[in-house]
């Protein structure tokens, strides 16, 4: 199947199902069509990681962690934007986000509509 716009998805990946739900319902209320992974290893288990269009990921995760999960997308020459989101805002690992290539780093709590410009931002990347 090719791949074009309207089968891309933001992938949302946080252990923490109110969050999952929370940001689903606002990606889906702009108009964004979300995909929510309870994990790190779900998300690449999907074996969805190139139809996703974005990623909105939390940096802290039981498993592999964001900047792992950021780590292995990069080594398999992944250009999809990664959006970093956590209750931890680290000026250290804010940095190695940043240096990694991420589209953004916001602490929560952060307002939707930051996240929903730089999501918007990152899909015209």
């Amino acid at each position: 199947m090719a791949s074009n716009q309207s089968t891309k998805f933001v992938a949302i990946v946080d252990d923490d199902e109110s969050v999952l739900s929370a940001l689903q319902d606002l990606m889906e209320a702009d108009g964004l069509p979300a995909l929510c992974f309870g994990s790190a290893e779900e998300f690449l288990e999907s074996g969805l990681q190139h139809e996703a269009a974005c990623l909105v990921v939390d940096i802290r995760m039981p498993g592999m962690s964001g900047l792992e999960l950021q780590a292995k997308l990069k080594a398999a020459q992944s250009d999809t934007p990664v959006i970093f989101i956590t209750a931890h805002g680290d000026a250290r690992v804010r940095m190695q986000a940043m240096r990694e290539g991420a589209a953004e780093f916001l602490v929560k709590p952060f307002d939707d509509q930051v996240l929903l410009n730089r999501v918007r931002a990152a899909l015209d990347m």
